[in-house]
């Protein structure tokens, strides 16, 4: 009979059914979205595993190897995934995504990648990839729509470096790495935090049209319907909404997933099949949902006597009983309190402890926030006419006003509390890189072996690319005595007097000298250790794995060598082993060298990075260019911000929505109300700021219940993590300061329905 009164009950049944289905859809949307995540990001993980090249590594050439070199570059701040291809026989692996390899000169891009060189923004990035697009890659080998990644065929490439791999297969066996257990710590509590102002939506959306339907139900009574059973007709009302709310909600679903432009707008790049929610949590969530409105609407009826001539809660309402909502805080804390200080020597946490904690303060705030609203405003005294309006309406009925805003409340709380474990642990993972930006901003370095000539000619090509203030670097090989140490050897550093000198400390220098660096202390690995007069071979084979043996030069280490204390350059290396002028080498051990340059920008230079990489690439498509900096972020730190940034503004949005069809319900039943008020004069002014202080009073309470209960929880957390207690002040300002300013939007939206519903014509009835 309920499920019959909400889908046959005309305009006001359809339109009470259809609040209901959409607050309930907003937040079934959110759960499908939410559980969908975890398997998107695995399927990201999965094809960018499927493509690596750390599986199947081969020594020698055979028909079914491939050699591949790594050409990875950055364009205006994008990353961009580069492969130089060679096929070493006819059987040679293709990558996910391809169809055939690409010939020489030729490259397959993704369709980021095209639609990049084909505009107008990727006219320098076309500089740098000047080769014929020959196919596109398929998604099977891409991370995402937004992914930039191409493939490019050689027929020049050499195993002669360490950039270069050859391979019998593409793919990744070994196990992926673990979340360290804060971060994991981290992870948990953000799925909570994020999950659980949904499910706060849910419970207010079935109970919309709370009023009307009591006095549906005082009719059944009147017709003969005991007690019983006009509460489980009330069930079926709620049920048949949140049914319908199912449905809608995977519409919303169906529909939200298409848009990933909002997580590309995060650097995160999500296929919209990806986001695909396993089967048991769907079943879970289609359970649940119907389940929790029957409980929430026999739960709200509880206090309320329905008799045949009308509906009365309590004449005289007993106020709420603290002792129940202060436990659901106090259990969480007795939950979390057993793993404080247990992240300090990188220990588990019991993840369902941590999940049962966080839930239990979390609805904490929402069974707390209803008493605290009733105790103030039973002490609100007169005032000017929209604050007394406003004030009474509460006291008559706070519940609702405090249901509305339960889930800002709930969603500020967590974002408070995140806040305080992200910055906590924020210095774990942004390590210093030892690098100075004030000496050089950028590096350009390859572990190809190329000719001392060579190294001079990409040197001044560098140095004479526009913005480019200076560049100075040095070339390597190794030295060594293959019969005392066949596997070690040291490091010779090829360069002119001032290259040196950024390396190491040194006073007089001219072409044909040679230093030997200080030692620091005692080498693990027991290198060589070079010594004045010590005969050694320039052999440029140490470490590598592949390639053809280099010739060995036989050289003498001059007996004048002095020995000068080691200096750290501008990208952060140490150099141990030789330091040696051109002038005191051997021509012929000149011949296949690594180098590495330190640039110096002008950063007031339009695209002055961009130009640097272009010529870099020129001269040698697989040299490693990068920007210098002082301190660099964990990747995964960084991925869990963005997924966490994402998360927030998706329950942000959907909290504003769903507030925004509860407060058009809310005004939807007092539409006689405001007629009269209206009939009698009131001005719409009035009217309007009533709204919003019977708004802003609960939103003001909620927002300090909420940061009370997000520092607390933050502070929970960071005992866990094994961090000092420390309140990130901007961050709570910033979380409540959105939250405030979600509400102020949504009751501005509210107005123009309010308006049109302040008419005297509003009085009349059927």
């Amino acid at each position: 009979m309920g499920v019959g009164f909400a889908v046959t009950g005309g305009r006001e049944g359809w339109t009470r059914t259809l609040l209901t289905a959409i607050g309930v859809g907003l937040g079934v949307a959110l759960l499908l979205l939410t559980t969908a995540i975890p398997g998107a990001l695995g399927a990201r993980d999965d094809r960018g595993r499927e493509r690596d090249e750390l599986s199947g590594r081969a020594r020698q050439a055979a028909p079914n190897t491939l050699l591949v070199g790594m050409a990875d570059t950055t364009f205006k701040g994008d990353e961009i995934r580069g492969r130089v291809l060679r096929p070493e026989g006819p059987r040679a692996p293709i990558p996910p995504g391809l169809s055939r390899l690409p010939a020489p000169g030729e490259m397959m891009v993704s369709p980021a990648l095209a639609d990049l060189l084909a505009s107008k923004r990727g006219a320098l990035l076309k500089e740098r990839l000047p080769y014929r697009t020959a196919g596109r890659i398929a998604d099977r080998g891409l991370i995402g729509p937004d992914d930039l990644a191409y493939y490019l065929g050689s027929d020049a490439l050499s195993g002669e470096s360490s950039s270069v791999v050859r391979i019998t297969a593409f793919g990744n066996d070994f196990p992926a790495e673990k979340l360290d257990p804060r971060l994991l710590l981290l992870v948990v509590v953000m799925f909570v935090v994020l999950l659980m102002p949904v499910a706060v939506l849910i419970a207010t959306a079935v109970r919309f049209g709370g009023e009307r339907r009591d006095r549906r139900l005082a009719a059944l009574r009147l017709v003969g319907a005991d007690a019983r059973t006009t509460r489980w007709i009330a069930a079926g009302e709620a049920l048949a909404g949140s049914l319908f709310g199912l449905l809608l909600g995977l519409g919303f679903f169906l529909v939200g997933r298409q848009m990933t432009d909002v997580a590309a707008a995060f650097d995160l790049s999500i296929f919209p099949g990806d986001l695909d929610p396993s089967v048991p949590l769907v079943v879970l969530v289609a359970l649940a949902v119907p389940v929790s409105a029957v409980a929430v609407t026999l739960f709200a009826l509880r206090t309320v006597v329905i008799e045949p001539l009308g509906v009365v809660r309590t004449g005289t309402p007993t106020r709420r009983r603290v002792w129940w909502r202060l436990s659901l805080p106090v259990v969480g804390v007795a939950l979390l309190f057993p793993m404080i200080r247990r992240g300090a020597d990188a220990g588990e946490f019991n993840q369902a402890q941590v999940i049962g904690g966080t839930v239990f303060l979390l609805v904490g705030v929402t069974a707390l926030l209803p008493w605290l609203v009733e105790a103030l405003v039973t002490r609100l005294g007169g005032g000017r006419v929209p604050w007394q309006l406003a004030v009474r309406r509460l006291q008559l009925g706070s519940g609702v006003a405090a249901r509305s805003v339960n889930g800002i409340a709930v969603a500020v709380a967590g974002a408070i509390a995140l806040q305080m474990l992200f910055t906590g642990i924020e210095n774990d993972y942004v390590k210093e890189t030892g690098q100075d930006p004030g000496r050089a901003q950028m590096s350009v370095s390859s572990d190809g072996q190329v000719g001392g000539e060579r190294v001079t000619e990409i040197t001044d090509r560098v140095r004479q690319t526009k913005g480019v203030r200076s560049a100075f670097g040095h070339a390597g090989t190794r030295i060594g005595d293959r019969a005392d140490d066949p596997t070690e050897g040291t490091s010779l550093t090829i360069g002119t007097c001032d290259a040196l000198r950024e390396l190491a400390r040194i006073e007089r220098c001219a072409d044909g000298d040679t230093f030997i660096i200080e030692e620091r202390g005692p080498d693990p690995t027991g290198a060589m250790k070079p010594t004045p007069g010590r005969q050694v071979v320039i052999d440029p084979s140490y470490g590598m794995s592949m390639g053809s043996a280099p010739a060995r030069t036989p050289w003498v280490i001059p007996a004048t060598a002095p020995t000068v204390p080691g200096r750290t350059d501008a990208s952060g290396m140490s150099y141990d082993g030789v330091l040696a002028t051109p002038g005191a080498v051997p021509v012929a051990a000149t011949r296949r060298l690594t180098y590495s340059l330190d640039v110096r920008i002008d950063p007031t230079v339009r695209d002055v990075r961009d130009l640097v990489r272009n010529t870099a690439a020129r001269v040698d498509p697989l040299s490693t260019v990068y920007d210098l900096a002082s301190t660099r972020e964990s990747r995964r730190f960084a991925n869990v911000r963005t997924a966490l940034f994402i998360g927030t503004a998706v329950v942000l949005l959907l909290i504003g929505a769903s507030l925004l069809v509860t407060m058009l319900e809310q005004l939807r039943e007092r539409r006689k109300l405001l007629s009269v008020l209206v009939a009698f004069g009131t001005r719409r002014s009035t009217l309007s700021w009533s709204i919003l202080y019977q708004t802003a009073i609960p939103v003001g309470l909620g927002l300090l219940l909420a940061a009370a209960t997000g520092v607390g929880l933050g502070a929970a957390l960071l005992g866990m993590a094994g961090r000092p207690f420390a309140v990130d002040w901007s961050g709570i300002a910033s979380m409540t300061g959105i939250g405030a300013g979600v509400v102020l939007l949504v009751t501005a939206l509210s107005l123009p329905p309010l308006w049109r519903l302040m008419r005297p014509d509003g009085l009349r009835t059927e």
